[in-house]
């Protein structure tokens, strides 16, 4: 059986980016500012987006544009 998604701190501040920004769709830069100018939170937050796209919380964009899938936006009101 398949565990519920945990969302830890990090993830939070990925998925509070959309609105943060004020944009439907972000690029890869833009994702990475939830982990400040720390070089192993930013590699965490790279794993993060990965995982979301897998988990279909993000959708994957062209040239490392992604956006918010109906899921992720559930899951963003949520935290």
């Amino acid at each position: 059986m398949r565990q519920a998604f945990e969302v830890d701190e990090l993830s939070k501040q990925v998925l509070k980016s959309f609105a943060v920004w004020g944009k439907e769709t972000l690029d890869l830069h833009e994702l990475f500012e939830a982990g400040g100018n720390d070089p192993e939170a930013r590699t965490a937050v790279f794993d993060i987006v990965e995982r979301f796209v897998k988990e279909g919380i993000l959708n994957e964009e062209m040239n490392d544009f992604y956006s918010l899938t109906d899921k992720g936006k559930s899951l963003a009101k949520s935290v």
